[in-house]
C-alpha cells in the first residue's frame, strides 16, 4: 500500500430502481423509498474509490465500521451520489466522512472505516474456516 493522503476523495452513483427500495429489499409494508442498506453500499463504494489507486496489486480494502444517518427519502428514478473523504490513516486502518445526495437534497451522512487487507491472506483464512466447518458434524 502506498501512503494514502488525508483528503483523498471518491464518489459512487446509483440510479434508484424498484429493486433498491425498502419495500422490495426488506419488507413489503415499508414505503417505496431508497433502502438504507443500499445507501450504505454506495457510501462504502465511494470510500473504496477514494483509496483504490493507493492499493498495491493483491490488496483490497474492506469495511469494518459504518455509522450513518439516513436523513431523507428518495423514490425510484432518482440519481443518488455518494462521496467519501479520507479523514485519518492509521497504518492499514482508514477513516472517512461519507455523505449521499439525491438531485434534491442530502439524504445521508456519517463516518465509515475500512481496513486494507491482503487478498491471498484472506483467501487462506477463509479456506481454513471452510475446512474446519467440514470437520464438524
Amino acid at each position: 500500500m502506498r501512503p494514502i493522503p488525508v483528503g483523498a476523495k471518491g464518489t459512487d452513483t446509483l440510479r434508484v430502481t424498484p429493486a433498491h427500495l425498502a419495500n422490495q429489499f426488506k419488507d413489503a409494508l415499508l414505503p417505496k423509498v431508497f433502502a438504507t442498506p443500499m445507501m450504505v453500499t454506495i457510501m462504502e463504494n465511494a470510500a473504496l474509490n477514494a483509496v483504490r489507486d493507493y492499493l498495491d496489486p493483491g490488496e483490497s480494502c474492506v469495511g469494518t465500521l459504518v455509522n450513518v444517518r439516513h436523513l431523507a427519502a428518495t423514490p425510484a428514478g432518482h440519481l443518488v451520489t455518494a462521496t467519501a473523504e479520507v479523514t485519518k490513516v492509521d497504518g492499514r486502518r482508514i477513516e472517512f466522512t461519507v455523505n449521499a445526495r439525491d438531485e434534491i437534497e442530502e439524504i445521508g451522512n456519517g463516518t465509515h472505516e475500512r481496513m486494507v487487507v491482503d487478498m491471498d491472506r484472506i483467501a487462506k483464512k477463509l479456506e481454513g474456516k471452510r475446512l474446519e466447518a467440514k470437520k464438524r458434524p
